[in-house]
């Protein structure tokens, strides 16, 4: 919202040297946020003078052009010029080239004389073109940045003007006035206009506040006017779209009559152009009071007004030219002709007011903010009008509103107003809130007086009446947004002021902290954090292709996945079931960039559908469904696990001097799925794997003990590689993280340290080659009994010394007592046993 401090110190004690910046500042203090200062003298320096053409001589020119040398007194007859500076003449009569004809001589105009400038850091000076010296420019109001129209000079008599010769036409044109813009929250619709603005800024520094509403004399009934009708047959939540109507009319006005500059320049500086007189007056209107109002031309009128569902598929033509097909649900102001405007969002082009227009219907109306708001975005028409609608507009203004059109007209135009008028319509109930006594104190954390609660509540229009228990307290009008005591006590912490309330941490109440699964979360990503790689968040959203590759192991399996029905790309048109797809994404863009070596992970959650998704229907808005209907709609909701997935490429480390980096390889991403399960007290089973977005010999299956497969590791497919330009070689893992969290303890204890020193054997083992390294592990694990502390692989060999179809699987064991030190003997047997073991189940030999 703009705010031209000319029109805000109609009605409010703005200081006469306060700038747009400190009424901003003032503006902070009750909620709203700075967005812009508009000041036309920022780009637009003077001396800028009203001129008089003495003579206009038209002088062709050999490129085809026809210019005028004109000799401009910018002096008044007799006097002398008190302006200096190079190229100002001082008998105040200048010379000036101008290339513009629609004006003649006689004409006043706006003269940019030396040393002036304009838009654009456009300096004015004296100099020699077309063989004259020009000594200064008249201007258009494009040049001096007042509007779009550059089709000629700005000749003043056009727009109502008749100054004297030699004055200031900044201040003749309103260009030393400046504008505040502030952003205004939904829930503040009324502040959408100079009377709101103007009461919250007399809030904000306790100065006094006229109502601009109350200086309009509008009649107590209007009766015998033009027949309107309200005819909502479907109405939204059983709101009706209109609740009132009022027409007024206006007879012999003049459309041609130009608009006063004084209105022009408050326009512009509110961000609004000059049309028409009719339409600047409505346009100010609504700026000034905050209710939208329509002028239609009376005589192009068929029948009554009848406000409308529209029919589906009906037309309409709206003033911006083109025709719309009209919804269901859209309300419509139409007469026996049709359909003349989409309510409170656009009027349509066949009652449009024009120069020719001698009588004016004028509508304000109150409309239902949702059904305003679906229209609008129904058809994509944003307007000023729909804008105050849709966030809510005062009922009892529609008449005030009316009437302060109606005066304009008559007063600016040469109209002359009906006595009778039409107001149709029912009154909403008022909206009456109990604020118990103590309750603002709580809900804030400061204590406020009696007066003080009082006092905010009756400055902001409430009527307060004191109750047993606190207050009750009946709304104004035009503050839709308090509905219940939190609103109340949220205007009182406003207007007391927010410095006001002391900055104190709360105090977090024992017994509650993070949840188990979000301990288990954050315990996980640090992990991998610490361990050197960078978490990152891509897009939820992936082709088709990339679920079929990532969402089953197996190629050609049965998959299903989500297909958004309104996707921002239709190549990322489905739900991912795998968080691997986005990070190769990532991973692709930053090598694009130069970063070769990447270890980057994500925990993000998939989307796996099960059974029957969605409902049938979708419950209406606007109040909270029944138990059972929300139940429907969460078993709906498709299957959404945490996943968390580590894509690595390149190498390790950096190169340096004396240090090779080791390549990323399928063993670190197995390494990155075990830490996992480590930090969780999860034991992963790692066994060969066969997944067709990995590598067929490189790659692992990840289980619990239970047998459950809860992801894969290991190096991504060579043909999916190299069809996403990725590196050969990289490597990932990916996790169900949440049947991780399931299987994981509730306390992860630590095992005993003992202090007896370790006794390390090593075995190698010659098994055939499809037992599982990780079968022979656990055999070997359960035969060496209580003393050993741990087992791993350390080596695979395959080749000479070896038969057919066999491999060497060679195995580091760590065994430790906690009460002695161990005996090689006791070692040695504990190996034997765990080999006997290995022996048995798998025929496995030792070398």
């Amino acid at each position: 919202m703009r705010i031209p401090l000319s029109w805000l110190r109609e009605f409010a004690q703005v200081p006469a040297d306060a700038t747009a910046e400190d009424v901003m500042a003032d503006l902070v203090k009750v909620g709203f946020e700075e967005e812009a200062v508009h000041r036309p003298t920022d780009a637009l320096k003077g001396p800028i003078v009203v001129g008089q053409v003495l003579s206009l001589v038209k002088e062709p020119q050999s490129n085809g052009k026809t210019i005028n040398w004109c000799q401009v007194r910018v002096v008044p007859e007799g006097q002398e010029q008190t302006l200096t500076g190079k190229g100002i003449d001082p008998s105040g009569v200048q010379g000036i080239v101008c290339g513009a004809h629609n004006f003649v001589e006689g004409d006043k105009v706006v003269v940019t004389l030396p040393g002036a400038v304009l838009p654009g850091d456009f300096h004015i000076s004296a100099r020699k073109t077309y063989g004259h010296m020009s000594a200064g420019m008249i201007a258009s109001v494009r040049e001096l940045g007042i509007g779009e129209d550059h089709d000629g000079i700005l000749v003043l008599s056009r727009i109502g003007l008749d100054p004297e010769i030699g004055s200031d036409a900044m201040e003749l044109l309103g260009l030393y006035d400046q504008a505040a813009e502030i952003n205004v929250t939904p829930d503040r619709g009324y502040a959408f206009s100079i009377r709101g603005v103007a009461r919250e800024y007399a809030h904000a520094t306790g100065t006094s506040f006229t109502d601009p509403a109350s200086l309009v004399k509008a009649p107590a009934e209007l009766s015998g006017g033009y027949g309107v009708k309200l005819n909502d047959e479907a109405p939204i939540y059983g709101k009706p779209g209109c609740d009132r109507f009022v027409a007024r009319t206006v007879r012999g006005v003049d459309a041609t009559r130009p608009t006063p500059q004084w209105m022009v320049s408050r326009l512009r500086l509110a961000g609004i152009r000059s049309i028409s007189l009719p339409v600047d007056i409505s346009n100010y209107v609504m700026l000034e009071l905050g209710q939208p109002n329509h002028c239609y031309d009376l005589d192009k009128l068929s029948g009554d007004i009848v406000v409308r569902r529209a029919a589906a598929g009906e037309k309409l033509l709206t003033l911006d030219g083109k025709e719309r097909t009209l919804d269901a649900e859209d309300l419509l102001i139409t007469d026996d002709s049709g359909a003349i405007g989409i309510a409170g969002v656009m009027g349509g082009a066949n009652t449009e007011v024009s120069d020719s227009t001698t009588n004016i219907l004028v509508e304000a109306a109150h409309f239902d903010e949702v059904s305003i708001a679906r229209a609008r975005r129904r058809h994509k028409l944003p307007s000023e009008a729909s804008k105050r609608f849709e966030r809510g507009v005062d009922w009892n203004l529609a008449n005030v509103a009316a009437q302060r059109v109606v005066d304009l007209l008559v007063e600016l135009a040469g109209g002359t107003a009906d006595e009778a008028g039409t107001d149709v319509g029912t009154a909403p109930e008022t909206v009456t809130i109990e604020l118990p006594a103590g309750f603002a104190a709580a809900r804030i954390g400061i204590d406020f007086t009696p007066e003080q609660i009082t006092g905010c509540l009756e400055d902001l229009g409430a009527s307060v009446e004191t109750t047993d228990t606190g207050y009750r307290v009946t709304a104004p009008s035009w503050r839709q947004d308090l509905e219940t005591k939190e609103d109340l006590s949220e205007e009182v912490a406003r207007l007391v002021g927010y410095e006001n309330i002391p900055s104190t941490l709360p105090v977090a109440p024992p017994g509650r902290g993070l949840t188990r699964a979000q301990q288990q979360k954050r315990r996980a990503v640090q992990a991998l954090a610490d361990a050197g790689l960078t978490e990152v968040l891509s897009y939820p959203f992936v082709s088709k292709a990339a679920n079929d590759t990532f969402g089953v192991a197996a190629e050609g399996a049965e998959r299903s996945a989500i297909k958004l029905a309104n996707p921002i790309s239709e190549e990322q048109g489905f739900l991912r079931t795998s968080v691997l797809p986005g990070l190769i994404e990532v991973a692709r863009r930053n090598l694009s960039r130069g970063f070769r070596d990447l270890a980057l992970y994500e925990a993000g959650l998939v989307f796996l559908p099960e059974g029957t998704l969605g409902t049938e229907s979708i419950p209406p808005l606007g109040a909270k469904p029944e138990a059972a209907v929300l139940d429907g709609l969460f078993d709906g909701v498709p299957h959404q696990p945490l996943h968390i997935a580590a894509l690595m490429c390149g190498h390790d480390s950096p190169a340096a001097a004396g240090h090779a980096p080791r390549p990323w390889d399928w063993a670190d991403a197995i390494d990155a799925a075990r830490l996992l399960g480590d930090v969780l007290g999860v034991e992963l089973v790692v066994s060969q794997g066969s997944h067709q977005a990995f590598h067929p010999g490189r790659a692992a299956q990840l289980a619990l003990r239970s047998g459950e497969v809860v992801g894969y590791a290991g190096e991504l497919h060579p043909k999916l590689l190299a069809a996403h330009d990725m590196p050969a070689r990289s490597v990932a893992m990916e996790l169900d993280a949440d049947a991780l969290f399931d299987t994981a303890a509730d306390v992860i204890v630590a095992k005993h340290i003992s202090g007896f020193p370790v006794a390390t054997q090593d075995v190698a083992l010659v098994v055939p080659q499809d037992v599982p390294a990780d079968a022979v592990l656990a055999a070997l694990r359960e035969g060496a009994g209580e003393l050993l502390e741990d087992v791993a692989l350390f080596d695979v060999y395959v080749g000479k010394g070896i038969e057919d179809g066999k491999k060497s699987l060679a195995f580091g064991l760590r065994f430790r007592a906690n009460d002695r030190t161990l005996t090689a003997d006791e070692a040695s047997e504990a190996r034997e046993a765990a080999v006997a073991v290995a022996a048995e189940r798998f025929g496995a030999v030792q070398r």
